[in-house]
């Protein structure tokens, strides 16, 4: 059972903007090639890719998180990892960000002085006055020039079989957002792994969570394909 409401749609784009999640959702791109079995009793250890984590109390949080998901789809979580049928290792990140500029039309300009055809300004050549000079906005709007910051996140999930190490779940989640804390953007990048999960192999999927206080009953899910 979902632990968040998640929209769910089939395509291949690429890593999708969510500079509103607070509001609007998580947009997320979901990458998976799987051989997962059916629950029948196998079990799991969650390790972290980077060896620097283990033990951590970051990683821990979102390793519960992704344990939930699993005990909740049927699997049941090993002892030690000598008792494990499958080793799940988890990594996560988020970049340095990128500055982007936007232009956006203001819908109340300043008023400009003139005469005729739209607003237009007196041209003073260095030959003195010369009549009247179009405006290069005659037409349309005003702008607000912004600039802003734009982080990549991602999170890998790998899933092999310890037996003989065979990879049975291979899964990247990545997401743009305004914000670069992971303790934000994880949960949400697990979430979106984990909707439908395993999925089918080789598909990318642009998944949305949807905050917590736009859901109703815990565990609900709407999803679409196209």
């Amino acid at each position: 059972m979902s632990i968040r409401k998640s929209l769910l749609t089939l395509a291949v784009p690429v890593a999708l903007l969510a500079l509103s999640a607070c509001t609007t959702g998580f947009p997320t791109q979901v990458q998976r090639f799987q051989a997962m079995p059916a629950p029948a009793g196998q079990s799991f250890v969650i390790q972290p890719a980077d060896l620097d984590n283990q033990g951590g109390l970051e990683f821990a949080r979102y390793a519960d998180l992704v344990r939930r998901h699993l005990v909740a789809l049927g699997y049941s979580e090993a002892s030690s990892p000598a008792e494990a049928t499958m080793v799940v290792t988890l990594d996560y990140g988020v970049d340095q960000g990128r500055e982007r500029i936007e232009a956006i039309p203001d819908p109340f300009p300043p008023p400009r002085w003139g005469w005729g055809w739209g607003w237009r300004h007196p041209y003073y050549s260095r030959f003195g006055y010369f009549g009247w000079r179009g405006d290069p906005f005659f037409w349309g709007w005003d702008y607000d020039i912004r600039s802003y910051t734009v982080y990549t996140s991602h999170l890998d999930l790998d899933i092999r079989r310890t037996a003989d190490g065979q990879s049975l779940f291979e899964g990247r989640a990545e997401a743009r957002s305004s914000t670069n804390a992971l303790p934000v953007l994880v949960p949400n990048l697990v979430e979106a792994m984990f909707t439908g999960f395993p999925g089918n192999s080789g598909e990318t999927l642009r998944i949305t969570v949807m905050p917590e206080n736009r859901q109703g009953q815990q565990g609900d899910r709407s999803s679409s394909r196209r």
